[in-house]
Parts: C-alpha cells; structure tokens; sequence
C-alpha cells in the first residue's frame, strides 16, 4: 500500500507539490496525469525516496520512508522514464547486480522469466550500447522488477516501445495489480492510463484536481454524457490539453 498525507515539495521559492494526499491500496493502479510542469516526476521521487519533501508523509506498506527509507526502498520500484544503465555490464550482468543488492537468492531462473516475459531474453549476454532505446526500457523494468516489489512506480513507462512492446507492457502492470502490487504510473499517454489504471489521480500547477477511481471522475465531469474519455476528463479538469 501507498499513503500520501500533506506531500510537499519545494525548490526554492517555487513550490512543486502543495500538500498532496492520497491512498493506493494492493492490486489498484493509479494514473497520475497532468500537464507538463503539474509536479508529476517530483511527485513519484518523493513517494521513491529519491528526493525529500519539504512537508507531508510517506508510507509504503506501512513503513514511513523517511524514519525506515532502506526497509521501504526493498518494497518498492522506481522505473524512470530514461534509462540509466552501467556500460560495461551486460544483459545477464545487470539482473546478477540487482540481485546482489537486494539479496534476491537463486535469482537465475526468475531472471530468465523477466526477460522471456519482456522479450529480451535473446539479449541476455549484450552490452547497453548494443541495445536499442527500447530494449534498455525492458532491461530496467527487468532489474525494478527481480525483487517483487509491493509497490511500482512507473515514469513514462512505454517510452521507445514498439507496438507489440506496448501491448506486452501493459499486461505486464495488469498481472502485477492481480498480484496484489500497488501501482502508480505516470504517462502522457492518457488511452494507455485508461486501459490499464482503476483510478486516476489529476494535478495541476503541484496541486490535486480530482482523484478517485475513472468512474468517479468521469461522473464528475461528464456534463450529462454517458461516457467520457480520460483525455477530454483530462481537458476538463485542467482547461488545456496533454502536452
């Protein structure tokens, strides 16, 4: 589980996130949209541990992340939208160090899983500079994944996928919400957050619009339609367009 209560984040005199608070309960996937600026990326590297907030608590199943930040981080991952990948490490090399790390015993045969489930298993004694942009999204969605974390963050997770790659990607946050996972993810990609996200969660300038599950949200800014799409939600609750 995920709680969020009063986060917020400062640089300087310019406030990123003003007093966010919010809940993510095992098995449901949070959307955090909004437009270029709204405090998205600061968000998920506060709830990351990556970068403190300057108020507000977080909690990753139920350990504060600021008193217990080494026995929260094992709980959770943070896959970034730019890979940042070791370049004398291959494939193989990088899933062996992250296990390492997390003291992931036997790692070898879920290892191999990932990488078949990602589709990169054929690249497994590769180098970073022999792979693609994609490919090297799959690898660090691999290694954030050896683990088992309870809880996920994605940052522009599809970035540099093909179409299959898409598709493979979004089953994969499917099967790790029916695992139980608590799920975050960020995208400008507002069809990819409406198939795959139980709730949704909208900011602008660091501050929250709405938040609840699609339908929730939806109810509140149809204007009497029957069905209306997370982009023109999205319009709505921020008067502009995804950017």
């Amino acid at each position: 589980m995920i709680e969020v209560t009063g986060l917020t984040k400062r640089y300087g005199a310019f406030t990123a996130v003003q007093d966010l608070s919010f809940t993510v309960r095992p098995g449901e996937v949070l959307g955090l949209v909004g437009p270029n600026g709204a405090g998205k990326t600061s968000t998920l590297r506060c709830l990351a541990g990556i970068i403190p907030p300057n108020a507000g608590t977080v909690r990753i199943g139920g350990l504060d992340l600021a008193s217990d930040p080494v026995a929260a981080k094992r709980q959770l991952a943070f896959l970034p939208d730019e890979p940042k990948l070791f370049d004398y490490l291959t494939v193989r090399q990088h899933l062996a160090f992250v296990a390492r790390i997390y003291g992931v015993a036997n790692h070898e045969p879920l290892a191999q899983t990932l990488l078949e489930e990602l589709e990169i298993a054929d690249k497994a004694d590769q180098l970073p500079g022999e792979l693609s942009r994609g490919m090297k999204q799959k690898l660090v969605i691999a290694c954030g994944l050896l683990h088992g974390p309870s809880v996920i963050f994605f940052d522009e997770p599809l970035t540099g996928l093909d179409p299959l790659g898409i598709r493979r990607m979004k089953d994969s946050i499917r099967q790790r919400a029916l695992g139980g996972a608590a799920i975050v993810l960020s995208s400008h990609l507002l069809h990819l957050l409406e198939e795959v996200c139980s709730h949704v969660l909208i900011l602008k300038k660091g501050e929250k619009i709405a938040g609840g599950t699609l339908a929730e949200v939806s109810a509140r800014f149809a204007q009497g339609e029957s069905h209306v799409s997370l982009e023109e939600i999205f319009i709505r609750a921020t008067g502009g367009t995804e950017g």
